[in-house]
């Protein structure tokens, strides 16, 4: 699952070696994404690894429903009109550009009149 909200941008899985323990694998492609998620809304985030040879160089683990709780939250606490200009208010134009570029290239897939 892909997730972009205003304080990061995150690809959630369940890797192999997730299944046994109940955990998910948060990756991301920014070190302060992982950090802003555990800080605000699921501190049982564990630790973040590093791979600059992965896809997504960062990455961290936590329980599902953690996980799970997390996603809730943060769709709880959606307090803006237009996604982007939060994403600006938050994290600065150049995270918005990237958000926006992301955006023109999903809008691809509505089809047109």
């Amino acid at each position: 699952m892909w997730l972009t909200t205003p304080i990061g941008f995150y690809s959630i899985v369940e890797k192999v070696w997730d299944r046994d323990e109940g955990l998910l694998t948060v990756r991301a492609r920014v070190r302060e994404d992982l950090d802003a998620l555990r800080d605000r809304y699921l501190p049982s985030l564990g630790p973040t690894s590093e791979d600059p040879r992965s896809d997504y160089r960062f990455r961290a683990q936590a329980p599902r429903e953690a996980v799970a709780e997390a996603v809730a939250a943060l769709i709880r606490g959606v307090d803006y009109d237009n996604f982007k200009d939060a994403v600006a208010i938050r994290q600065g134009a150049a995270r918005a550009s990237v958000y926006h570029r992301a955006w023109e290239v999903y809008r691809k897939l509505q089809p047109s009149r």
